[in-house]
């Protein structure tokens, strides 16, 4: 599910789930367990990468929709706590976003400290709003917090994917590489943040960073929460509104269609 390849003190984690990285119940909690481990050991910095030419190409929608009202509402407050647990982590974090990466996939990226992505054919978005369900408000905090307020509301409004190079124009990602290149120079980034500073000043002024994005996570987990298990499940098991969306999507190129 996630395979971890150490070079030096940098920890290369890759997802390795299924051949499209679908978000579900056991990737979030294993993603969430990887991260809160990491500051125990000898690594300095992290790299996250997937698998072929997918980063994360969404939510399992199929397992979402077959699961029931109780697992629906587990994958919103699942997705919040793997999500928090990497923008979290005291260490350096490099996403080698090495292809699609849509919907949960976008925000675990933006979730780390620096972006690098491949020139390769892959798209990074975020559709949501067509697929009908709501983000947690840890994924929007740490959208706007990755690209700034004007970027998160297009991005999370505008339900649209994009190409490597309009990627960046958003500063949805901080560097565009060619494919062969590009696990090379995450991990040269992922040593640059660890080796320029000592570890616990690092770890601090990420937390400063970090700190306002955090204190509205807090304030409002509770009540948003709840809104959205109850719209994860109506729209999911009550009103077919996520069927419509994935009937609708058949046929459609992969960057189109997060999760089917």
């Amino acid at each position: 599910m996630i395979t971890r390849e150490d070079d030096g003190k940098v920890a290369v984690l890759r997802l390795s789930h299924g051949g499209l990285n679908l978000i579900d119940a056991e990737l979030l909690e294993a993603i969430a367990l990887e991260f809160s481990e990491l500051a125990c050991g000898h690594a300095r910095s992290v790299v996250i990468t997937g698998h072929r030419q997918v980063f994360c190409a969404g939510l399992d929608l199929k397992r979402y929709m077959a699961g029931g009202a109780d697992y629906a509402r587990r994958l919103p407050l699942l997705l919040g706590k793997a999500f928090e647990a990497v923008f979290n982590c005291p260490l350096p974090v490099v996403a080698a976003v090495n292809g699609h990466t849509i919907g949960g996939g976008c925000v675990l990226a933006c979730c780390a400290d620096v972006r690098v992505m491949t020139d390769g054919e892959g798209e990074i978005g975020l559709p949501e709003l067509r697929v009908g369900v709501p983000f947690p408000r840890a994924a929007l905090e740490i959208l706007r917090y990755a690209v700034g307020g004007g970027s998160a509301r297009r991005l999370a409004l505008g339900g649209q994917t994009y190409r490597s190079q309009q990627a960046f124009e958003l500063g949805l990602v901080d560097e565009v590489v060619p494919a062969g290149e590009l696990l090379d120079r995450a991990k040269a980034v992922a040593r640059t943040l660890a080796e320029q500073s000592p570890a616990d000043t690092f770890t601090v002024t990420k937390a400063q960073l970090h700190r306002d994005a955090l204190e509205r996570i807090d304030r409002y987990r509770e009540d948003e929460n709840v809104l959205a298990q109850r719209l994860w499940v109506e729209h999911a098991v009550i009103d077919g509104w996520v069927k419509r969306y994935l009937d609708s999507a058949k046929g459609k190129p992969r960057s189109d269609k997060p999760g089917s």
